[in-house]
C-alpha cells in the first residue's frame, strides 16, 4: 500500500527578513488525525514557520501542500508559488487561531463565526448559522451568539475564533500560542477545548509554551531552536526524556 499523503507537508523552507535568516530549512509534515506541537525559545522560527505555513508570508524557498494540492514547489533555489486559484484552495484547507484572536469587533459572535463560510465559501446562509450555532454551543457559548466580543471573557473570546476556524470545515488547525494572552483559569478553559478536539482526532499544529499540555495532547512534538528543527518525536519523549543537549537545556529551564 502506498503512504497517506500527509495534511499539510512543508519541506526545506527558508525565511529570510532582511539579512536575519529566521528558517534555515525546516521540514516538517502532519498526518491526518495528527496533533503536532511546536516548542522552542523565543526568536526560534516558530511564529514565522506557522505564518509561511498559512500565506501570511512567503517562503523564499521550500515545498509546501496541503494534502495533493501543491502550494509552492522549489525551483533554483527560490520558491515557486502556484497561481491564485489554487491559493484560495489551500487557505479552504486551513483554519488559523491567533494569540490575539482577530475578531471583527463591531459583529455579533454568530457573525463572526459564520462570515467566511457564507462569504467566501458561498455556502447557504441558513445551514451556516445553524452548524455555527452547534459549534458556540460545544465551545460552551449558548447564550452568547448576539453579543459582540468586548461582551465577552478573553478566554470566550478564544473560543469563539476556535469555533470560526471550524466553521470553514478545515482538514487542519493551526494554533499561534493560542493562552499567551490569558490568565491561568481562562487558560484551562481554552486548553480543555483543544484537548477535546485532539480525542476527536482533529488535526492539528500547535505553537505553544504550555509544555505540560504538550506533553498529555500531542501525539508529536517539534523543537525548533536557531530556525532549525533540533529534535522531533513522540511528545513524551521530546519533553519528557529528550536526546538533544539543546531540548534538554529549554525543557530544564522551563521547568525551573
Amino acid at each position: 500500500m502506498s503512504e497517506p499523503t500527509p495534511v499539510v507537508r512543508l519541506a526545506n523552507a527558508h525565511k529570510s527578513f532582511g539579512d536575519n535568516e529566521v528558517l534555515k530549512g525546516v521540514s516538517v509534515e502532519v498526518d491526518r488525525g495528527e496533533v503536532v506541537a511546536i516548542i522552542g525559545p523565543s526568536g526560534g522560527g516558530k511564529s514565522t514557520l506557522l505564518r509561511c505555513a498559512t500565506l501570511l508570508e512567503t517562503l523564499d524557498d521550500g515545498e509546501l501542500s496541503f494534502g495533493d494540492l501543491a502550494v509552492t514547489r522549489s525551483e533554483g533555489g527560490r520558491a515557486v508559488y502556484a497561481g491564485k486559484d489554487v491559493l484560495l484552495q489551500a487557505k479552504n484547507r486551513f483554519g488559523l487561531v491567533f494569540q490575539n484572536y482577530n475578531l471583527f469587533p463591531h459583529w455579533t459572535v454568530l457573525r463572526n463565526v459564520c462570515d467566511a463560510p457564507v462569504t467566501v465559501q458561498k455556502r447557504d446562509r441558513e445551514q451556516v448559522e445553524q452548524e455555527g450555532r452547534e459549534l458556540l454551543a460545544k465551545m460552551g457559548l449558548t447564550g452568547h451568539e448576539d453579543k459582540v466580543p468586548c461582551e465577552l471573557s478573553g478566554g470566550q473570546q478564544q473560543r469563539v475564533s476556535i469555533a470560526r476556524a471550524l466553521c470553514c470545515n478545515p482538514d487542519v488547525l493551526f494554533f499561534d500560542e493560542p493562552t499567551s494572552a490569558l490568565d491561568p483559569e481562562l487558560t484551562r478553559e481554552v486548553l480543555r477545548v483543544i484537548r477535546g478536539l485532539a480525542e476527536e482526532h482533529m488535526t492539528m499544529v500547535i505553537v505553544t509554551h504550555e509544555m505540560q499540555f504538550a506533553r498529555n495532547v500531542a501525539d508529536r512534538v517539534v523543537f525548533l531552536d536557531g530556525g532549525r528543527v533540533v529534535e522531533e518525536g513522540p511528545a513524551e519523549e521530546v519533553i519528557g526524556n529528550p536526546r538533544e543537549e539543546r531540548t534538554r537545556a529549554f525543557v530544564a529551564h522551563l521547568n525551573d
